[in-house]
């Protein structure tokens, strides 16, 4: 009797183990995606930030100017396109800021000229898409001159390029080492019920009706490890969006619901694999050889 109950003991405390260990992982690849997510988001940001100034000549008409317009709005690469006067320059405090005296004690009219303003897409990144822009809209018929912070846009680009790639080896890494310790755990907790499974060979069981319940607890095991890091990566979220509200929008809600179900979703398929790979193991393993284990 008592080595019943201490085997039993064993056993729950073995799928227990097992449980906690893989709602734990999945916890920790959950909290890297989310991350991951809003690092890209921001990165994304970074990019669309690179702003245009496309300056026109004085002498155009409001249908060549309207013209111009229409031609860069049906860019691509343009996120955004405003219209800024002259006037309007003139009155910006801080741009006059970046002179000792106002135009007017200097010069008899104002020599700024009107312009566009653009920002761009993420697109941007690639030089050769964005140099190509550049050139087209320096060859419009009316634009007198483009500029742009060339230098700032190229180690922006590239700084971006690196931050993606380090945060892609990362989270594949991670993956790998998380998904190669969910391995042994489980095959550990199979390994555990070896001579259960060689004593249901010796009697006659086939190989389904041995597998199928190790595969049934390993399905609500993977379901019961989903939500229970599920539950913790919601409370984690909802702290770090309490302590730094930016996140929020960073990484919105349907995304977290995403993560949340691929949690569940891969918390089944990760303990299913597992199992079935470890259980045909032992299954077709002899029963002469279980005993060297």
């Amino acid at each position: 009797m008592k080595d019943d109950k201490r085997l039993k003991r064993k056993v729950r405390n073995s799928y227990i183990v097992s449980t906690v260990s893989v709602a734990l992982v999945l916890f920790l690849l959950g909290s890297v995606g989310y991350l991951m997510i809003a690092a890209m988001k921001v990165a994304e940001t970074l990019q669309q930030s690179v702003s245009v100034s496309v300056e026109l000549r004085n002498d155009l008409s409001d249908e060549e100017r309207q013209a111009i317009e229409k031609q860069l709005s049906a860019e691509e690469i343009v996120a955004t396109i405003s219209f800024v006067t002259k006037e309007e320059k003139l009155e910006d405090q801080e741009f006059r800021k970046l002179f000792g005296s106002a135009f007017e004690e200097i010069l008899e009219e104002n020599p700024l000229c009107d312009s566009y303003e653009l920002t761009l897409t993420s697109a941007s990144a690639d030089q050769e898409l964005l140099g190509s822009f550049i050139a087209a809209v320096e060859r419009i018929d009316g634009v007198d001159r483009v500029s742009y912070p060339a230098m700032m846009v190229e180690r922006l680009h590239t700084t971006v390029g690196k931050i993606r790639l380090v945060l892609l080896l990362f989270g594949g890494a991670l993956l790998l080492v998380s998904l190669i310790l969910l391995n042994n755990t489980i095959r550990l907790a199979i390994f555990s019920k070896r001579y259960l499974i060689n004593t249901m060979k010796l009697v006659g069981a086939t190989k389904w009706f041995i597998m199928r319940p190790f595969l049934g607890n390993s399905i609500t095991q993977g379901i019961l490890s989903g939500l229970a890091a599920s539950a913790l990566f919601a409370v984690a979220v909802f702290g770090l969006n309490e302590a730094v509200p930016e996140l929020t929008s960073l990484a919105e809600i349907g995304k977290v619901a995403i993560i949340i179900g691929a949690m569940i979703v891969g918390g089944v398929l990760i303990s299913g694999a597992f199992t079935l790979i470890a259980l045909n193991k032992f299954v077709n393993m002899k029963s002469n050889k279980i005993y060297l284990y």
